[in-house]
């Protein structure tokens, strides 16, 4: 209770302000300008909660956990008003800055200078203005239990891959910052329609998209980015050594649990052995991982899905694979990969020489942003789960990317997964 009185303490009135507020729209002292050559020149994103006039931008820090944060402030485990001791954060090796980051439409959903802060603006931090890192950089070991089996082809160098097994990696995490004027352009829609949609979809929990237009910048409640980077991260930027790549998105069923419904974890530890053996080779190696579980459309709309597939007529038959999602969801695939390529600016890249994937809308939106696609990496028959053959064949059917046969849709009514009753 003692706690809790002290944080009840640093809210003097007790009353809320709202967003609204005419007197909200004096010019901030920290203006952004997307796109500038520097940090300073660009202003930092400062999304907090505790000093309105600081404020320039919508939303708070955080992503899909800024309500877990409040959460901890509710229960009075957490002071509203703490600030992040940034002592020794900075990134574990140097990323950057790359000749794209200037650039207002290159990179508009994350911030190229998010991992920098404490570096470029620690006199304002020194002041008290808060402000913090939407990006961070370190490094770690990764365990692949797959491995241990030759059939792999992973070796041990004593330098990626150590004698233990275990992997060496930098990695990444970033959270979304978004520059709404740049987002509205790369889906070709006005960013009045953007603002009001985004206000109406989220049950206006965000006025400020429409209350404010004067803030350009909008921190949204989602899932970031995690990457994982193998070799050199410089040899990213540097069109002399050879990238192999592979952009995943979440499947947290396969992934972590390794459900045998989909290809996802055999794709994802596919993608990690030819990144590591590229880095071996002397180039490097990029797994891009996405929160963007179940196609963006949640791990529920998954699971109905699943139901579906197993429960309609004839069974879950690679015919109506992508039917039914959009039965459920009203959708195919939520994902829209137009925002996808910003991560791969942000370190750098201009050419991807091995793209692990068969997905087309991941391929069409990397070379659409301007980096160069070589050869293109399907999954390898033999890892494909027996339950997932449902989707690998649907997939090669509605055009993704393959090597193999191509199914008739004879072929396809002839692909047919587990009932229910027999999992």
């Amino acid at each position: 209770m003692l706690l809790w009185g002290k944080l009840m303490s640093t809210n003097k009135t007790g009353h809320i302000r709202l967003t609204s507020h005419p007197g909200h729209r004096a010019p901030g002292r920290f203006p952004i300008v997307w796109g500038a050559p520097t940090a300073r020149e660009r202003g930092p994103v400062i999304g907090t909660v505790t000093s309105s006039a600081d404020r320039n931008a919508i939303g708070a820090h955080g992503g899909s956990y800024s309500v877990y944060r409040a959460l901890a402030v509710s229960s009075g485990a957490l002071n509203p008003i703490a600030r992040p001791d940034l002592t020794n954060t900075s990134p574990a090796i140097d990323i950057g800055p790359y000749p794209q980051w200037a650039d207002a439409e290159r990179i508009v959903s994350l911030d190229p200078w998010g991992h920098r802060i404490a570096q470029d603006f620690h006199e304002e931090i020194a002041e008290g203005v808060d402000i913090r890192p939407t990006i961070a950089v370190t490094k770690a070991r990764l365990t692949i239990p797959e491995f241990t089996s030759k059939a792999w082809g992973v070796k041990a160098d004593g330098e990626i891959v150590h004698e233990s097994g275990d992997i060496a990696v930098t990695k990444a995490a970033i959270d979304p910052v978004w520059y709404l004027p740049g987002i509205a352009r790369r889906f070709a829609i006005t960013e009045d329609r953007l603002r009001r949609t985004l206000f109406e979809q989220t049950g206006g929990a965000y006025p400020e998209l429409v209350t404010r237009p004067d803030l350009s910048i909008f921190l949204p409640p989602i899932g970031g980015i995690t990457l994982y980077i193998f070799g050199d991260p410089a040899a990213l930027g540097d069109r002399k050594h050879s990238i192999t790549c592979r952009v995943h998105d979440e499947c947290n069923g396969s992934d972590v649990f390794g459900s045998d419904i989909c290809t996802c974890r055999p794709y994802l530890v596919h993608g990690i052995a030819e990144c590591v053996k590229e880095a071996q080779r002397g180039g490097a190696g990029l797994i891009v991982y996405n929160r963007k579980e179940g196609r963006a459309l949640g791990e529920v709309t998954k699971f109905l899905v699943y139901n579906a597939r197993k429960r309609q007529e004839g069974g879950d038959q690679a015919a109506t694979y992508f039917e039914r999602t959009e039965c459920v969801a009203g959708v195919q695939d939520a994902r829209f990969q137009q925002l996808m390529p910003d991560v791969l600016h942000w370190l750098g890249i201009t050419r991807i020489d091995r793209f692990v994937s068969m997905s087309n809308m991941k391929y069409d939106a990397i070379a659409g942003s301007g980096i160069e696609i070589g050869e293109r990496v399907s999954i390898p028959e033999g890892l494909v789960p027996p339950d997932a053959q449902v989707e690998i064949e649907a997939k090669k059917a509605a055009g993704y990317f393959t090597p193999d046969h191509v199914p008739s849709t004879d072929e396809l009514k002839s692909v047919v997964g587990r009932k229910l009753e027999e999992f």
